[in-house]
Formats: structure tokens, sequence, C-alpha cells
């Protein structure tokens, strides 16, 4: 199978903020669309549930395949474990072995293609996580294996464990990660991974192990390139990003496209290239993304952007 489009469809709000006839409507013209991966997790969304309960959107995605047949196959799955609340993470073997099969359930499904480790627990032995990924991807219960939200010196050492056990290595890095960047020394309100940004070090990283993809999460910022009425947090208000903006909405104006349909293409021309998780609530967003991932940007508007 081939892999689609360059970008993750973000599912994220399915079955809570998203209702689940929404929820089908978006992914049935994502597939229509050439789409083919799905980032979800088994915690999403138990902040937007009045009782703290989660795992809606895997719920939402597995009836959704249920309800077509020959759709798992023409479909490729992420989730994730290691998220149980705010505030705390639990990689501990048994937490990801039954973090899997209950996510395996709620999607109906005998396997996905990528199972992240979705947040750093320090609490457990690196080598108790990698190992457990290690058994479920020999077990054949998932393909790949990806490390979200981690450090990069965390990967490569989850990866030297691996390698040494004979187990599959990571092969995937999601992190938070835009055209616009935060000053390292702010905390970004929202953000409550310690490690959840992307860095020059995690891109060098990904340069230096072609095997290792990279996927970046909230993109667009919750819509602040288009949205006027939406304010970035104050670890943004900084010379570079407004240099950044200066040049983003020139190139947009220029194309006749929208400043974040540009952000979307710069990730799939920049090296190493990001795979955009875009999260989206109507079928008009949703053709926006798939409209940006196909735009192709020369050598000289790239050098453009990099300011």
């Amino acid at each position: 199978m081939n892999q689609g489009l360059a970008m993750a469809l973000g599912t994220m709000h399915f079955g809570t903020k998203l209702s689940t006839s929404d929820s089908f409507e978006v992914l049935d013209r994502y597939v229509d669309a050439g789409g083919q991966w799905i980032d979800t997790a088994d915690c999403y969304a138990f902040w937007n549930s009045q009782d703290g309960s989660y795992g809606q959107s895997e719920q939402v995605i597995g009836d959704w395949i249920a309800a077509r047949p020959g759709m798992r196959d023409r479909v490729l799955l992420g989730t994730k474990v290691g998220v149980v609340s705010a505030d705390v993470g639990n990689l501990s073997a048994g937490a990801i072995r039954d973090g899997l099969h209950q996510s395996l359930r709620r999607l109906q499904t005998d396997r996905v293609d990528l199972f992240w480790a979705h947040k750093e627990d320090r609490t457990v032995d690196l080598a108790q996580s990698v190992v457990a990924f290690g058994e479920l991807q020999a077990a054949g219960l998932t393909g790949r294996i990806g490390w979200s939200n981690h450090p990069a010196w965390r990967v490569e050492r989850a990866r030297a464990i691996a390698a040494a056990a004979g187990l599959a290595e990571p092969s995937a890095i999601q992190q938070r990660w835009s055209y616009l960047h935060p000053r390292p020394d702010i905390e970004v309100e929202g953000e409550d991974h310690p490690y959840g940004m992307m860095t020059p070090e995690t891109l060098d990283y990904a340069s230096e192990n072609p095997h290792i993809e990279l996927w970046g999460y909230t993109a667009l910022l919750t819509g602040y390139y288009d949205k006027p009425d939406r304010a970035l947090p104050p670890s943004y208000d900084h010379p570079g990003t407004h240099a950044r903006m200066a040049a983003l909405t020139a190139l947009a104006d220029e194309l006749g496209v929208q400043a974040g349909q540009v952000v979307l293409a710069w990730m799939q021309h920049s090296t190493p290239i990001v795979r955009p998780i875009v999260g989206v609530s109507s079928i008009e967003q949703l053709n926006s993304a798939v409209a940006a991932v196909q735009l192709e940007l020369s050598a000289e508007q790239m050098k453009r952007l990099e300011v």
C-alpha cells in the first residue's frame, strides 16, 4: 500500500466535539481524496467528556471501518498509549500491552500500522517500555513503533535498546511543529508535554537517520494563520515571528492561497520532511488541507520563507 496524501488526518475531537455523523463524513472525504493515515490515541478525548471517559475517537473510527467493508485495507491506523490524564503518563509493559488491546477492540481491527509511546514516563525503566513495544510488533499487532513527545536522546536510547534485543526500532517521531517557532526559554501555553516541541536537534537526528519519519501536530497553530481573531501564546511574540509572518503572508498572497496552506506545503518541502497531522471539523477545512499538501513550492520560494 502506498501512503497516499502526504498528511495524516488528526481525529482528536471525533466523537466529542465532532459528532459521529460529521466524523464519518470527514473520514469518507479524506479517503476519497487519497488520504490513508489516520492519527488517534486511546486518551482522546477525556478532557472533552463530562465524566472524564476516553476512547471516543478510536470508537468512532472503529465504527466507521466496520460500516464500510474493505475499508480497513485502504487506511493506515496510528494510535498511542501512555497518557492517562493531563499530568500522568504510564509506559509500563502492562499498560502498553493492555492499552493496545483496548485500542484494537475500539478500533475493531486486529492490528494497527503505527503504535506510539505518547508521553514520557521516567518512572519506568526505558528498556521495559522498549521490550513491550517490540514484542507487540513481533506478534503482528503493530506494523511500526513511534515515539511522541520524547527528546531525541531518549528516542536514540530506545533505538539502541531495541537493536541490542533484536526488536523493532523506532521509525517515527511525533512532536509539535509549525512554521512559526516559540522562544525556547518560555513555556508554551497549552503545551503540557515537557518535550513536545520539535527542535533543531530532532530535525538533525532525523536527517542523520533516514529511517526516522517526522510527524508534526498543531501544524496550523489552531487556526492562527488564517483567523484574525486567534492569538498566539506570548512565547511566539518575538522578532522572528514577525519576519516569518511577513514572508509567509507575501508568498500566500502571491500564490492566491491561504497562509495556512503555504505552511502545510512548506512542511512537505522542508529537509527533513515533516508529515503534518491536520485536525479538521468540516469538509471545507479538509479540502483546504488536501489542496495544501499538493501545492508545489519552488526552491526559490522555500528560500524566501527561511527568514
